[in-house]
């Protein structure tokens, strides 16, 4: 076999050179390749970059190792006609060859097309130049393909682009949320209440974004959503959680925390938190995700103080009414008991997501 000093250096793709049979090809044996078809082929072996010579009006295919990867599952290109390994995107990329063989070079960056590498059709994006091949009298005799793919930097960039339009979204959502806290905490609160009330509203938001920070936005469990609300006001024995592993949405978890954050204060002050003997059900119960079957919250006080309706509707009445309600799209009900404070939140489980139905 003759040594074939061009292809010295050209790495995997330099051995399957010299074993291809060239002779069944229109290039003939690769010992009698014309001086200009031998540089060509050394330059692209020669490349860390991808690389793909297209040789002849046949477009007969030699490339290097780095070109490999960009034909996925697809048959071995080498040897083979440019427009035949690249059939389904022929339609795109051939007026482009036609020009490089016209002696016009072209350069285009994340180039879109969808192909067919590993047996299904998927998008793809590339960034590539097709630069004509002359002779030693300046004639075209083939053209040079230096590609590299785009398509995980595009993705990442329109995963980015989704990620700051969901954060912009829930920013506005949580500016939403904060100046209607602050507004219905100053029509139902005097001035010197009002400052504390906020702070402690805001804190509940913030442990409720906390939890969703660390789900990424996506949404949280209702039980942790649910504990971290009720954490700032203590007596964990009098309280007790009890219900499936539900997940709620970034907005429902929010309403949520501000719910139970409400819940808390009122019975610290007047309701079953208020006295040592007092006691909290808080249970929830669902069906199957994503169906018409029921969900139902429900906060349950026991022994505590004799409870009476109010005489008017604070900022909790107007949350759980105008708020909760509407973000779980479902209705909500405040039974004041004698033996105390019976509240219900229901809808259906195609407004949630479930992960699973194992008791917490």
């Amino acid at each position: 076999m003759p040594l074939l000093h061009f292809l010295e250096g050209g790495g995997k793709m330099g051995d399957a050179i010299r074993a291809f049979d060239w002779s069944i090809t229109p290039l003939g044996p690769a010992k009698d390749w014309s001086p200009t078809l031998k540089s060509a082929v050394a330059l692209v072996l020669s490349s860390r970059f991808p690389k793909c010579l297209v040789w002849g009006a046949e477009l007969i295919c030699i490339y290097n190792d780095a070109f490999e990867p960009i034909l996925g599952s697809k048959p071995a290109a080498l040897g083979r006609p440019f427009n035949e390994v690249w059939s389904e995107v022929w339609s795109e990329i051939g007026p482009i060859v036609k020009r490089a063989f016209e002696g016009e070079a072209t350069f285009i960056e994340d180039f879109a097309v969808t192909l067919n590498r590993h047996g299904y059709p998927e998008q793809a994006w590339f960034t590539f130049c097709y630069s004509p091949v002359r002779d030693e009298s300046g004639n075209v005799v083939g053209m040079i393909d230096t590609v590299i793919e785009t398509t995980a930097m595009i993705e990442a960039q329109r995963h980015a682009m989704l990620l700051n339009q969901e954060l912009a979204h829930r920013m506005k959502n949580m500016f939403a949320v904060v100046s209607a806290v602050i507004d219905q905490t100053f029509r139902t609160s005097s001035p010197e209440d009002s400052r504390k009330l906020i702070a402690q509203r805001l804190q509940a938001l913030g442990h409720a974004h906390d939890i969703l920070t660390r789900s990424r936005w996506s949404d949280a469990p209702l039980k942790d959503i649910v504990e971290q609300a009720l954490r700032p006001h203590g007596n964990a024995e009098a309280i007790r959680l009890s219900g499936p592993s539900i997940y709620l949405s970034a907005d429902q978890s929010l309403s949520m925390a501000l719910a139970v954050h409400e819940l808390a204060t009122n019975a610290t002050k007047y309701g079953a938190l208020s006295v040592p003997s007092g006691k909290i059900d808080i249970r929830w119960q669902a069906g199957r995700a994503g169906t018409d079957d029921p969900f139902a919250f429900e906060w349950v006080e026991v022994d505590g103080p004799p409870v009476a309706l109010p005489k008017r509707r604070g900022f909790g009445s107007r949350l759980l009414n105008r708020a909760l309600a509407p973000q779980f799209g479902g209705a909500v009900g405040v039974m004041y008991r004698p033996e105390g404070l019976h509240f219900t939140l229901q809808t259906t489980m195609k407004r949630l997501r479930t992960e699973t139905s194992a008791a917490a």
